[in-house]
């Protein structure tokens, strides 16, 4: 054994004794250790400690979206470090980046959007989501509306709140005990949220839920433009304004979650300017900093914000340690202009036309792939034992788990979704991705689809 092989090994099991992963199997990492140990990042690749290199098939998190190794962002983050690392805005105390950036938001988000709160990530943003509008009606004088009502298959992160609001049960199962009042309901009932009572599955709609519980105790509706987490789930044309109309007429206050969609992956510089809604608050994270620091927001209207100056009269208790951590705001700022400068927003539009085109060859060379589906740089198909009839293959086939294994043999990072029995292999690259990557992605789909396929 070479001292590099020792090394590896060493490492491999130091991390099996002090590492506790998330989102990850204790068992399996306990029995295996790491799957792998990343050492480099340059573009849409990663290298391991072994000197392979891995396209980077999901932007790590849907988060490092203008790639790896952006000399420029290390250059702004070291020197406002070097400035000013640190300095709270509690107590009305606030810095130069912060300032900038909240500017440069409130010139990027749509309608009066102009108004941001920071936080370190998208769980901390949803969760400042439901305590702001919740604080709000309760300054108005209606305590009762506490509810929140979000989608099945949506997801929202891992705080509490958050958990509560995700609608993939294996998240939910993981805690012993979820917050109250948080409401699931089926996504993409068009007809429902438009007010077809007759559909049976009006009682699971938004709508439906609403009238159920009374439009008075209701605080907030939650979505996802695209759900990522949840398979890339496209809604229907219609069906965001729909949601947005069904809460104007209910005087309930609509949340985006823009985490994953914000800052250009669905080909916009926001999910909703697909449809162009305007939401009352929106959550971003990921895609503000590409993840070279950690950075979050929550962005709400300038009626909003105006409302709760009139009507507060006590502090705000409410905030992070690093809210508006001056060095992130530097990063996000120097990030948010890479993405303009070098139009990534536009590149991800032109690049879904790519993914489209491989998912098409993807269908035509094999009979198992079926139900594909892009918006901008996040993109997803199916796979079933016969497409034609709709029959799935048992869970028992693990396979797009299998599929997976398969890429990353041949060096791709993707994601399998498996919730409630489904089968989807999901892609969404950093928007700098040009047509021969998504080319060679495609590639290597086949390859490894074929590699399953071989095996049933």
């Amino acid at each position: 054994m070479t001292q590099e092989e020792i090394n590896i090994d060493h490492l491999r099991e130091l991390d099996k004794k002090y590492f506790l992963h998330p989102t990850t199997s204790i068992k399996q990492h306990q029995a295996n250790g790491p799957s792998v140990i990343f050492t480099e990042g340059k573009g849409i690749y990663l290298k391991d400690v072994k000197g392979d290199t891995y396209i980077d098939g999901l932007s790590s998190l849907w988060n490092v979206n203008i790639g790896h190794g952006r000399e420029e962002i290390v250059d702004v983050i070291s020197e406002q470090m070097k400035k000013l690392a640190y300095s709270s805005t509690f107590q009305n105390f606030s810095h130069e980046p912060v300032i900038q950036l909240s500017e440069k938001i409130a010139s990027l988000t749509p309608g009066d959007l102009n108004v941001s709160f920071y936080t370190s990530g998208g769980s901390e943003s949803n969760e400042t989501a439901f305590k702001l509008v919740r604080h709000y009606w309760k300054l108005k004088g209606k305590e009762k509306r506490t509810k929140i009502i979000a989608l099945e298959r949506g997801y929202h992160g891992i705080t509490m709140g958050a958990t509560s609001a995700t609608g993939i049960t294996p998240f939910q199962n993981m805690a012993t005990a979820n917050a109250p009042d948080f409401f699931h309901a089926k996504p993409f009932q068009l007809n429902c949220e438009l007010g077809d009572k007759v559909d049976a599955n009006y009682p699971r709609s938004i709508r439906g839920i609403i009238e159920k519980e009374g439009s008075e105790t209701v605080a907030a509706v939650i979505l996802e433009p695209v759900q990522g987490a949840g398979g890339i789930n496209i809604p229907p044309d219609g069906y965001l304004q729909a949601v947005r109309k069904l809460c104007d007429e209910y005087g309930i206050l609509m949340i985006a979650d823009e985490v994953i969609c914000g800052f250009g992956r669905t080909g916009k510089m926001f999910g909703v300017d697909n449809w162009n809604v305007v939401p009352d608050v929106m959550s971003v994270a990921k895609g503000i900093t590409s993840a070279y620091i950690q950075l979050g927001a929550v962005i709400i209207t300038e009626r909003l914000r105006d409302e709760l100056a009139e009507i507060s009269t006590d502090v705000l208790f409410h905030g992070f340690t690093y809210s508006g951590h001056p060095s992130a705001c530097a990063a996000a700022l120097k990030n948010i202009e890479i993405i303009e400068t070098e139009n990534l927003v536009a590149n991800a539009k032109n690049m879904e036309d790519e993914l489209l085109k491989g998912f098409q060859y993807l269908e035509e060379k094999h009979s198992i792939v079926t139900k594909t589906r892009a918006k901008g740089l996040m993109g997803a198909f199916e796979l079933f034992v016969d497409r034609d009839s709709g029959t799935p293959f048992d869970p028992s086939a693990l396979a797009a788990p299998k599929v997976i294994q398969e890429c990353f043999k041949r060096k791709l990072i993707a994601r399998p979704v498996v919730f409630e029995g489904s089968n989807i292999i999901t892609i969404a690259p950093p928007l700098i991705a040009n047509k021969q990557e998504i080319e060679k992605i495609i590639v290597i789909l086949s390859d490894s689809i074929t590699a399953f396929e071989k095996q049933i």
